[in-house]
């Protein structure tokens, strides 16, 4: 073996290393010197007799959730190769935990892509796009519905600030229209179009159902929280805020170690107005980032440490 190749190996070892130690040192920093979690709190919270019920189900989520995101990146896969549900589960958990040192999460394109051969990484990150995207979508137009609601139940900003956000969403989308054809370095929204359209159509059908299903189960993961923490609010102003607060705290730009709280923080803001105690929003905020955070980064580790790069490749089911 030549020296080179074994500081290679070396290398690759220390950047493992670097990953997963890192991850699990910013997770304990998180909730080591949050003040406001008061574990004591909590405990009594789960003395009630219908929290167990409430924690079996939202756990039944968070499993879902985590789930449907590997089913989902499986689907999209399917477009180049047909990959095993194990492996997907593989490459999403290996990615969450990269990720989470990255603005806005974009280190798990690049960790997604080390799965595959370099000369179809700008395939496996345009997937990887689609795969975000469409939940993204999801997000904006389920968060600015809950957030017009929430405002019109609930009068947070004036009706002209609210016309000029809509207004500026609506000239937004015409300036997206006419720039379609734009081409930067190559690359324009006209060229994306068509290569979405050289994908199979039951693959868009799928990756959309897929998405929907998962969003259902994060906000619904927040609503049963509050639930837990005996929040007693109409379902349909509840719901509406959640998707507001999460719309907004993910239009935010933040790395996913922080995640909870740039959510929790922008939460805090809407549920005051709905009277909800400060402290149960922040640690509505932190188990959401625990559960869907933290214990996918805690399979994830495992993954970062064992990942070798491919011998054989996978079978093409569509080329």
């Amino acid at each position: 073996m030549s020296a080179t190749r074994k500081a290679k190996q070396f290398l690759v070892v220390i950047i493992k290393l670097l990953i997963v130690g890192g991850a699990f040192y910013f997770i304990y920093d998180r909730l080591a010197n949050n003040e406001q979690l008061d574990w004591s709190r909590f405990a009594q919270t789960l003395e009630r007799q219908s929290a167990y019920l409430i924690i079996s189900v939202i756990l039944f989520l968070t499993f879902m959730n985590r789930f449907l995101e590997i089913v989902k990146w499986k689907n999209l896969v399917s477009a180049l190769y047909s990959i095993s549900l194990g492996r997907s589960a593989k490459e999403v958990l290996a990615a969450v935990t990269t990720a989470l040192f990255t603005p806005n999460g974009i280190g798990e394109y690049a960790a997604k892509a080390l799965y595959y051969k370099k000369s179809e990484a700008g395939e496996i990150v345009f997937l990887n796009l689609i795969c975000n995207g469409i939940q993204l979508i999801i997000a904006v137009v389920a968060g600015l519905a809950g957030l017009f609601y929430f405002n019109y139940t609930y009068p947070a900003v004036s009706g002209s600030l609210a016309l000029g956000i809509l207004s500026a969403i609506v000239i937004l989308v015409f300036v997206l229209a006419f720039a379609r054809k734009i081409t930067i370095k190559g690359y324009s929204i006209k060229k994306f179009g068509e290569k979405l359209n050289t994908m199979p159509k039951e693959v868009h059908r799928k990756n959309i159902i897929l998405a929907i299903l998962r969003y259902l189960t994060i906000i619904h993961q927040y609503y049963l929280l509050f639930l837990l923490f005996d929040i007693q609010l109409p379902y349909a102003i509840m719901i509406s805020t959640i998707a507001a607060t999460y719309f907004l705290g993910s239009s935010l730009p933040s790395f996913q170690f922080l995640d909870f709280a740039v959510k929790g923080s922008v939460a805090v803001f809407f549920f005051g107005i709905l009277g909800v105690n400060e402290w149960v929003v922040v640690f509505t905020a932190t188990l959401i980032w625990l559960l869907n955070t933290v214990l996918p980064v805690t399979i994830g580790s495992y993954f970062v440490f064992t990942f070798k790069t491919l011998k054989e490749e996978p079978t093409s089911s569509y080329r």
